[in-house]
C-alpha cells in the first residue's frame, strides 16, 4: 500500500481574502483596547505612547528597523464637569445611535466601562452600520 493512499487527500483553493466586516470589527476592537490601556495609564498617572517599527536608512545606506513612538490620542475629553467618550474608526467619529456621537460619564474611572461597552457592541455587530456610514463619508 502507498504512503499517500493512507492520507486523507483533498483539493482545496486557499482563501486569503478576509471578510471586510470582520476586518473592520478587528480594527475597531484594536482601537478600543488601545484606548483602555490609555485610560489605565491616565488613572495611574503614567504617560502612554504607542510603539511601532519602521524602516529607516542609516548612515551607511542600509535599511534597518527602528522602534518609534507616537502619542496616543484619547477618544475622551473633559467637559461639563465630566467626560465625553466618543467611539472612533480611524479619524472618523462614529454616530452611536444614528444621531448621537458621545457618551457622558462623571469620572475618568467610568470611561473604561464605556470603552468596554464599545468593545462588546463591536463584537455583537451593533456598530457595523455606524462604521459603514463612516466609510461612506470617508470615500465619498
Amino acid at each position: 500500500m502507498s504512503v499517500l493512499a493512507k492520507l486523507n487527500l483533498k483539493t482545496v483553493q486557499r482563501s486569503v481574502a478576509k471578510d471586510p466586516v470582520t476586518a473592520r470589527r478587528e480594527k475597531l476592537i484594536l482601537g478600543v483596547e488601545q484606548q483602555l490601556r490609555l485610560v489605565d495609564a491616565a488613572l495611574n498617572g503614567e504617560n502612554f505612547v504607542i510603539k511601532f517599527k519602521r524602516k529607516v536608512v542609516d548612515d551607511a545606506g542600509a535599511v534597518v528597523e527602528q522602534v518609534a513612538e507616537k502619542r496616543a490620542r484619547a477618544w475622551y475629553f473633559e467637559q461639563d464637569r465630566g467626560y465625553y467618550v466618543q467611539c472612533r474608526y480611524g479619524a472618523r467619529i462614529l454616530m452611536l445611535n444614528g444621531k448621537n456621537n458621545a457618551v457622558w460619564v462623571a469620572t475618568l474611572k467610568e470611561v473604561a466601562g464605556v470603552l468596554a461597552a464599545f468593545k462588546e457592541a463591536t463584537l455583537a455587530g451593533e456598530l457595523d452600520k455606524a462604521v459603514a456610514m463612516a466609510m461612506v463619508r470617508a470615500n465619498g
